[in-house]
């Protein structure tokens, strides 16, 4: 008997970063990677995770709690000194009076993305995103059993959408929009002009607009460095995403948060409860320490690394055929066209994997518009493997040329 699942999965593709991602883990643990057999180790660029771990501040409050203190569950909510501490963040960081009850702590990014969509969307609505983006947020909305609707964004506009693309493809079936900014996988953000357009275009159609800020404590222009909340302070139909994974370099801890319009924080609450009763206790106490002014300062300082090291790869990537169209303002991604190699982007990241031993995440994720046109290369991890993956990528293109 074969077992029966739901027809909602036939529209859920692979994460194809995490298959190549299997791939790579498999040769690396080879013969052919190991250096005591004259091989080359693997160096993977693949995965957006900074290798930093979480503050030194969080981690030592981790340790108190599990020396002495129980762990129970909390609110599904979250812990109210978190959701004060995260208020106090708006504040002091973006000038935003933003109600501590307005939050709501979530597992991961990922799980506030759920609640968001389950909370919004329904069969027979639409969502409107840019492609290229981040393969979940679609996914979340087809979990939903609605329509991601993608929108090709190309680099005149910074691989995002604008009110003109949003006023031109909405329908009368269209719930809503879901932006990133920064972006994943380009490390573009949308202008603060841009987004405030598109809110209140968004909102002259009666819809809802969600935006995945994960990534906006990892800004390098003061231009984008801000949040969409700026443009719906008192929360009427803007609902922001973000996390402890990218800024405060707590991937594995999965914590989240959303920043809720009022009239949507009791039916996300009885969502969480039911989905995941709360978040991890442990992750929120640590989280609480992420405010102090040294950890704050500690994250400061590795923004300012990584930002070196966009410095340094991007101009590389373009002294080696691989242009990156729109420098990455934050995040840390490169989105790089490598069309003048001759190969897709999905050959040539298994090329690249197999000979040169780099992991590379090719397009096919991101939206059909240019899968085959752009990489991403992510610069979160340490600098001398930036650097060995330079020479490397040199040789091997060389060798194909």
């Amino acid at each position: 008997m074969t077992l029966r699942t739901a027809r909602r999965l036939d529209r859920i593709e692979p994460f194809y970063v995490m298959e190549l991602a299997k791939e790579a883990a498999r040769i690396a643990d080879s013969a052919e990677c190991d250096p005591a057999r004259g091989g080359e180790r693997m160096i993977f660029l693949n995965i957006g995770e900074p290798d930093f771990g979480a503050p030194d501040a969080a981690l030592r409050s981790a340790a108190r709690v599990l020396a002495g203190r129980a762990l129970p569950y909390t609110q599904a909510t979250g812990i109210a000194p978190l959701r004060e501490r995260i208020s106090g963040w708006y504040a002091q960081r973006f000038g935003l009076d933003i109600d501590p009850a307005r939050i709501l702590v979530t597992a991961g990014a990922s799980g506030a993305l759920q609640l968001a969509c389950l909370a919004l969307f329904e069969a027979g609505d639409e969502v409107l995103l840019p492609d290229p983006s981040y393969p979940c947020n679609r996914h979340f909305v087809t979990a939903a059993d609605a329509t991601p609707r993608l929108l090709p964004a190309g680099p005149d506009q910074r691989f995002q959408l604008s009110a003109e693309d949003v006023a031109r493809h909405w329908t009368s079936a269209t719930r809503g929009v879901l932006l990133a900014s920064p972006s994943n996988p380009t490390g573009t953000s949308i202008a603060p002009e841009v987004m405030g357009r598109i809110v209140q275009e968004v909102r002259r159609r009666g819809g809802v607009t969600l935006v995945d800020e994960i990534y906006l404590g990892l800004s390098y222009d003061a231009r984008y460095g801000t949040t969409a909340l700026v443009h719906d302070p008192r929360g009427q139909d803007l609902v922001s995403i973000n996390s402890f994974s990218k800024y405060f370099s707590m991937t594995g801890w999965r914590l989240g948060w959303l920043v809720l319009p009022p009239a949507l924080v009791a039916p996300m609450e009885r969502l969480a409860q039911n989905l995941y009763i709360c978040p991890s206790t442990l992750a929120q106490q640590a989280a609480v320490a992420c405010f102090e002014p040294e950890a704050i300062a500690q994250c400061e300082q590795r923004r300012g690394e990584l930002q070196r090291r966009r410095d340094f790869i991007v101009p590389a990537l373009e002294r080696l055929g691989l242009p990156v169209p729109v420098e990455p303002d934050g995040a840390f991604y490169a989105w790089a066209d490598c069309s003048a190699h001759g190969e897709s982007s999905w050959d040539l990241c298994q090329r690249l994997t197999r000979r040169a031993h780099i992991a590379l995440t090719p397009g096919r994720d991101f939206g059909p518009a240019a899968a085959e046109r752009y990489l991403r290369l992510s610069f979160a991890g340490a600098m001398q493997d930036l650097q060995d993956a330079v020479g490397r990528l040199q040789r091997e293109l060389d060798r194909s040329r």
